[in-house]
């Protein structure tokens, strides 16, 4: 069975920080292309990083230069550092592969930033 679960969230203050972690099972992270996606009250799911298999990434505007994705193939996990935390950026954070498969969604990760 695979399984993909999120990890890390919390409330914080702006400005401040949280690692998202996220681990999987039944599957090999390092052959897989993986992205961390978001939710906001109100609005569609969307992506705000991505890694390749070769550990190229990519990010959307509004979260570049403030959050770094990365991998760990021997632990196989994908994080998701997040500096500058804005209000903006609540939502609840899923990982999923890149483009995102509708079976691999887990719970995700509350994160919630106060102003």
């Amino acid at each position: 069975q695979v399984q993909l679960v999120e990890s890390g969230g919390g409330l914080v203050q702006a400005g401040g920080s949280l690692r998202l972690s996220c681990a999987a099972s039944g599957m090999r992270l390092s052959i897989n292309a993986m992205g961390w996606y978001r939710q906001a009250p109100g609005k569609q799911r969307e992506l705000v990083a991505r890694i390749s298999s070769f550990s190229t990434t990519a990010y959307a505007d509004s979260v570049k230069g403030r959050f770094t994705i990365s991998r760990d193939n021997d632990k196989n996990t994908v994080y998701l550092e997040m500096n500058s935390l804005k209000p903006e950026d609540t939502a609840v954070y899923y990982c999923n592969t890149y483009p995102r498969s509708n079976d691999l969604w887990g719970q995700g990760t509350q994160v919630s930033v106060s102003s």
